[in-house]
């Protein structure tokens, strides 16, 4: 059997390396099959990559599968679209590389806090975390998130602190700031006794127990965990038993699901059953094929043993939570509580004038059948499907945050879907003993300039948020630290970053369910709203961008009810965009003046939807994003603002 480093990358250089999200990849001769089918439970390690969003989990992971020889400077774990546009981590995603004979599986897990389930849900398969926290900005509120989780599943942790090759680094602080979050945690005492690194993911080295130490090359951190990552604790029992915790879409294969084999194993060919929760049969499926991750490759396996993270194709119902079990078992193996939904918007047809030019996916069903699909495999996410009668908002969706939410509805309208959406909401509750509104909370820190502290307190206050210490961090920056309600904080951070132009660095933290704080308003601008049909003329824009900025630009189509801009006063103003200039038999020596218009302001899908009043909606289409009002006549949106006034 092939064991050493040298021989199982000579093995892989021969072999073409494919995108992660790439076809399947039949196991090359019998060199790795000797390497992954083995009879020996003990070989196998789980580990999780967690860490703050930014704070280079991907990196490390790319170097670590390039390290072990699987893996060529090129590849990266971020193969997603949005993931490569946006920089971040969105889904949780396994490999596996082959160290010292063993088998490890590592996870790469999203570091933003919309994204907190996909980490959530793993925390099933491993046995250990390798906590990554950045040397300049130490740990931050995601930090604290994914280390309590891991602590409460009671996982053996790592800690590398990353990017220490950066000239702002401060390794000796964050050491010391890393251990007090430890502590802070209570964690256990054999937890407090972790393994510590000093590592530069990108440039591929570490130092171990000190920045004194010698640099040595990353398979230190492999051998690592194969010492300090306990094996899978597995079932004593023959049969076989799963559950699954991820699923995804292949192109030949159809669904695949995603989980860590608890006991027995499972072969080609074999009848296996799918129970939720409840124990309630999901429906009975012969395994097609059993793949495992290697490097950037997908392997084919003739069968799996306890231990081990594969997957399963096969399957058309089974979803995540659901566990699969051998003909004539309907076992449950508990899945791992998920911290429920803040934030909710309801999604609907397009019935904006312009709708169906864009997009091929138009009806209800459609958009239905996609997010309960979405739903299956996101445990964070939550449909609620309304009343058949009511088209107009058919689905109603709620999810840890409007960047969680915007995702989603990014890649429907990749797709090829029109739908409407409108402004969030906040999940609130009723407390069981005095019947009171509760609504969730959060710790926000805030870092900026000292001479934007007065007009960050104002901008707080207004969002119900409450004052609760403020830091010194030198001569010029300081920290302020409030308590806000969640829906004060939607489209925050887009605020400061045009308020201190790009200088805030912001944290939150979930406190939890707290009484309700009243009303607020959101948007203290008014809108510009089109009150005629057609194509923007420069001519007119020209005369209109005077009220304040505007979202279109000549030639753009527009319809009556759009909003086509933001009103520097409170109330909205009606404007006529596609007024052209008149032709006259009047000559003149002189030259036309010449048009000059400001750039129009553009959205994000997860900006806009943070954006828009309480009486607006989001139209989004394939090619692009509008914002229009609920009611489109004029009249009637007058009669509805006399009516609420009374």
């Amino acid at each position: 059997m092939l064991k050493t480093l040298r021989q199982i990358s000579s093995i892989f250089h021969r072999v073409p390396v494919r995108q992660f999200s790439g076809a399947v990849e039949v196991a090359p001769k019998d060199e790795i099959l000797k390497i992954l089918h083995s009879e020996s439970r003990d070989i196998f390690r789980n580990v999780a990559i967690i860490a703050h969003v930014d704070h280079g989990k991907t990196t490390l992971v790319d170097a670590l599968l390039r390290a072990s020889g699987c893996a060529n400077e090129y590849d990266s774990m971020d193969s997603n679209a949005l993931e490569k546009e946006k920089g971040i981590t969105i889904l949780s995603k396994v490999t596996g590389v082959t160290f010292g004979g063993n088998k490890i599986n590592i996870v790469d897990t999203p570091g933003h806090q919309d994204f907190g389930g996909e980490v959530e849900r793993i925390m099933s398969m491993v046995d250990g975390v390798c906590l990554l926290v950045c040397a300049t900005e130490g740990p931050m509120a995601q930090t604290r998130f994914v280390l309590q989780k891991a602590l409460q599943s009671n996982l053996k942790p790592i800690v590398i602190i990353n990017k220490v090759d950066r000239p702002s680094a401060r390794p000796v602080e964050v050491e010391h700031e890393i251990f007090n979050l430890f502590c802070d945690l209570e964690a256990p005492s054999e937890s407090l006794d972790y393994p510590l690194y000093f590592c530069s993911g990108k440039e591929g080295w570490v130092r171990k127990g000190s920045m004194e130490a010698e640099k040595q090359g990353l398979e230190d951190v492999l051998e690592t965990i194969v010492e300090t990552i306990p094996p899978p604790q597995i079932g004593t029992e023959s049969n076989f038993k799963m559950l699954v915790s991820q699923q995804e879409s292949h192109p030949y294969y159809g669904k695949i699901v995603i989980g860590k084999i608890h006991q027995g194993e499972i072969k080609l060919n074999d009848k296996v059953l799918a129970v939720d929760q409840q124990g309630k049969l999901v429906e009975t499926a012969k395994v097609l094929k059993i793949l495992r991750r290697y490097g950037m490759q997908q392997l084919e396996m003739a069968r799996a043993v306890a231990g081990d993270i594969v997957q399963v194709a096969g399957f058309t119902n089974a979803i995540v939570t659901n566990t699969l079990n051998e003909m004539g078992k309907n076992e449950v193996i508990p899945s791992i509580p998920i911290d429920p939904p803040m934030i909710s918007v309801s999604i609907g047809v397009n019935t904006g004038p312009l709708a169906g030019k864009e997009g091929t996916k138009l009806n209800a069903q459609q958009i239905k059948e996609r997010l309960m699909r979405e739903g299956q495999s996101d445990v964070a996410l939550q449909v609620l499907v309304k009343d058949k009668s009511d088209d107009s908002a058919c689905v109603q969706l709620l999810g840890r945050g409007d960047l969680h939410l915007a995702i989603l509805l990014e890649n429907m309208r990749r797709e090829g879907f029109e739908m409407q959406v409108s402004p969030p909401q906040i999940v609130t509750k009723k407390c069981p003993e005095t019947g009171k509104t509760l609504e969730p909370m959060e710790k926000v820190s805030i870092e900026i300039d000292q001479q934007y502290m007065t007009g960050l307190i104002d901008k707080m206050s207004q969002r119900k948020a409450i004052y609760e210490d403020c830091i010194n961090i030198d001569k010029t920056r300081v920290k302020l630290i409030f308590s806000a309600p969640t829906r004060g904080l939607v489209g925050l951070r887009a605020e400061l970053i045009n308020d201190t132009r790009g200088t805030a660095i912001m944290q939150q933290q979930f406190l939890g369910y707290q009484e309700y704080r009243g009303t607020l308003k959101k948007n203290l601008k008014g809108a510009i709203i089109s009150m005629a049909a057609g194509v923007c003329q420069g001519y007119a824009l020209e005369d209109i961008q005077k009220f304040g900025p505007l979202f279109v630009k000549p030639g753009s189509k527009v319809y009556v009810g759009q909003v086509i801009g933001e009103h520097k006063l409170e109330q909205d103003i009606e404007v006529n965009p596609i007024r052209e200039k008149k032709l006259t038999n009047v000559r003149t020596v002189l030259a036309d003046e010449k048009i000059s218009l400001f750039p129009p302001k553009t959205f994000t899908l997860e900006d806009v939807i943070a954006y828009i009043r309480d009486d607006e909606l989001v139209e989004v289409t394939p090619k692009d994003l509008r914002i229009r009002k609920k009611e489109l006549d004029s009249t009637l949106r007058k009669t509805q603002r006399k009516n609420q006034q009374k």
